[in-house]
């Protein structure tokens, strides 16, 4: 079933918020934008000034961008108007030019590359999230403890009951309750589901056999919510239900989220901290000519949350329109350097210091369009 959902999270800026409530009231309008072409974006360009900056994807990075428009916006006067649409369509509209930039939790294939109309696609990784299994259990007051095998039959439709004695016998004197558990997955291309269903892929064979990775799955069980927004929805309006979703989404509705066990076998809870040890070591590991494709799930390192991820924004090495392709690398440079400090206050983790550092080198030298 899927269920459309205005958006649910209340971010800390309210003048954020107004900025982009009307680019928000579109991307989650009557389309299914994460099957939409190109209309959406079209009309929203037309609805625009020449000079501004459109760009659609994330729901995972939503609340950064958003943060990112408004600053930038206050200190150059650009507009960025970003779409929260899912990171399959933001990939769709960016491969067909509707869009200057697009965004994406889960790295673009070999294939999805080779079909971009405008070229060479960089990924410029902004910043590092987690995906967290959050859920409605009032009754239950201490985070819960799962394993990837028991999120992995929970969302396979293998364990069907809260009080399940496999969920039982990793935590002790919770009182799990005596209640049918309702999973909640996301309805449309997505790159939090890229980055969940990645991490399940990695530690449960079962899992990968019968289920895999990708950006939309063949869900064995569960109801659709479109977007973050529509999952949080879908999880606060249903007792007993499980979901995953975005760090900064549970935590701005007030969810809770459940400690999982990572690869050195302790429980983790998700937070700025943990997202940023799982990403330790990485910058030394990386060739300087890397293009960022890379994954962080289950990462080692006994304070590692497991399930966590870069976050891209896509962009044509050489843009068509050299006035917008100057315009972006200027505002993707400013999110490299100054944005990066916001990001713990939105539930992100900063990128390493030698990773933006190669990346701001990297778009000095970007050719300026045709």
């Amino acid at each position: 079933m899927n269920t459309r959902h205005t958006s649910l999270i209340m971010l800390p800026q309210v003048a954020s918020l107004a900025l982009f409530c009307a680019a928000l009231v579109a991307g989650c309008g009557g389309k299914d934008q994460g099957d939409a072409k190109s209309g959406g974006a079209a009309q929203a360009s037309q609805a625009t000034d020449a000079g501004e900056l459109t760009g659609a994807g994330s729901t995972f990075a939503f609340p950064l961008y958003s943060r990112w428009a408004a600053d930038y916006k206050a200190q150059t006067g650009t507009k960025v108007n970003y779409q929260s649409i899912g990171s399959g369509g933001g990939i769709r509209q960016l491969s067909e030019m509707t869009v200057d930039f697009g965004a994406t939790d889960g790295p673009m294939s070999d294939e999805e590359l080779s079909k971009a109309k405008g070229g060479p696609i960089l990924h410029v990784p902004t910043a590092l999230g987690g995906v967290v299994l959050t859920y409605n259990l009032p009754e239950v007051k201490a985070p819960i403890k799962l394993t990837a095998d028991l999120i992995a039959d929970i969302f396979r439709g293998r364990i069907t009951r809260w009080d399940d004695a496999r969920l039982s016998a990793i935590n002790p004197g919770a009182a799990l309750p005596a209640r049918d558990i309702i999973v909640v997955h996301r309805s449309e291309g997505s790159g939090t589901t890229f980055v969940f269903t990645e991490y399940l892929n990695a530690t449960v064979p079962a899992w990968a056999n019968a289920v895999g990775k990708g950006k939309d799955v063949k869900w064995p069980v569960g109801l659709g919510g479109k977007g973050n927004e529509g999952v949080t929805g879908q999880i606060k309006q249903t007792p007993g239900s499980i979901g995953y979703v975005e760090l900064a989404y549970a935590n701005q509705n007030k969810l809770p989220a459940a400690l999982v066990m990572n690869a050195s076998g302790h429980f983790v809870a998700p937070s700025v901290a943990s997202i940023t040890a799982a990403a330790a070591g990485v910058a030394e590991k990386l060739s300087a000519n890397s293009d960022y494709r890379i994954s962080i799930v289950n990462a080692p390192g006994a304070e590692a949350y497991p399930v966590a991820s870069f976050t891209w924004i896509l962009m044509y090495r050489t843009p068509a329109d050299t006035a917008k392709g100057r315009k972006l690398a200027a505002f993707v440079r400013w999110g490299l350097s100054t944005g990066q400090g916001v990001e713990p206050s939105l539930d992100y983790a900063p990128l390493p210091d030698l990773i933006a550092k190669r990346l701001l080198q990297r778009m000095d030298s970007l050719p300026q369009g045709h």
